[in-house]
């Protein structure tokens, strides 16, 4: 058998029964906590989510049928397009946050609100809404079709994704200020903000990584710090000054945003003029990046 074919086929194994259970669960919690968000916090305080839900919720507000008939439907034309574009699984685990958010704000419509106050509402909201969509997104499921679209159009227009999700979310808040408030569309924006921090700890957690690029006349004894002060490995990169034609050492060096500090302490106490590059990591993996035991 061609080689080629083998490894196709090792790179699209399919998920463990563990595996597909533990994702289950965890995009049902971040539903069920989503859900809990929108109608023990926003909805009582006249306040939206961003895209598809806060577009829904809208709705909701000016007619007689119920939020989750809305998040379904509204939802359900960025899952065939996911299903056509994205692939298979990532559809199902879309479909099923969908329906088990649908199915949550169902049963919690008539939940007690647990805060009466706008600024509270603000922030506990944003927090609850982000740890249910965060803890969705790191296990591979989708709560809105928003993203979605942004990821599916971004190569046919001269926009990010984020900008993409901003453009429709400003529209989105504009009608917020007409059926509800100026004050209440702004407190939404607000919500919203707090949300998409929250879903980038939970998404990244505290141990999001780093990369620092180091220059320095002291390369031997800043990797001998870093090792033993800090835990971690270094790499020994060579490059050239341009200017001056010399040959130099360049370490480099993956770290968690936990160690940033220390990691600034050992380079200013070692050589206060080195010359630094640090850069966001979104993921590592291989090698021997594992933290040794600092004596």
């Amino acid at each position: 058998m061609d080689t080629s074919v083998e490894k196709k086929k090792l790179n699209h194994k399919g998920l463990t029964l563990s595996n597909i259970v533990r994702r289950f669960l965890f995009i049902t919690l971040g539903a069920v906590i989503m859900a809990y968000g929108l109608e023990a916090v926003l909805i009582p305080n006249n306040m939206i989510d961003g895209g598809v839900t806060g577009l829904s919720m809208l709705l909701s507000h000016v007619t007689t049928f119920n939020l989750s008939i809305f998040l379904v439907v509204l939802n359900l034309p960025f899952f065939f397009l996911g299903y056509k574009q994205i692939g298979k699984t990532f559809a199902v685990s879309m479909l099923y946050g969908i329906i088990a958010l649908s199915v949550a704000t169902s049963f919690m419509h008539h939940v007690k609100p647990i805060v009466n106050n706008e600024l509270l509402a603000v922030v506990f909201g944003g927090l609850i809404l982000g740890l249910g969509v965060g803890l969705t997104i790191r296990n591979g499921g989708v709560l809105d079709g928003t993203e979605t679209l942004a990821i599916l159009i971004e190569k046919r227009v001269p926009f990010t994704v984020g900008e993409i999700i901003m453009f429709v979310n400003v529209i989105i808040f504009s009608v917020a200020a007409f059926v509800f408030s100026i004050e209440n569309a702004l407190f939404s924006m607000l919500t919203y903000y707090i949300a998409f921090r929250t879903i980038d700890v939970v998404v990244k957690g505290l141990d999001d990584m780093k990369s620092v690029y180091i220059i320095s006349d002291n390369t031997d004894e800043m990797a001998e710090a870093i090792t033993e002060r800090l835990g971690r490995g270094v790499t020994y990169l060579h490059g050239e000054g341009s200017y001056s034609g010399e040959d130099k050492r360049v370490i480099l060096c993956v770290f968690t945003r936990l160690e940033e500090t220390k990691m600034k302490d050992i380079i200013r106490e070692i050589d206060p003029q080195a010359f630094i590059i640090a850069t966001d990591v979104s993921a590592v993996h291989g090698g021997r990046f594992k933290k040794k035991d600092i004596h």
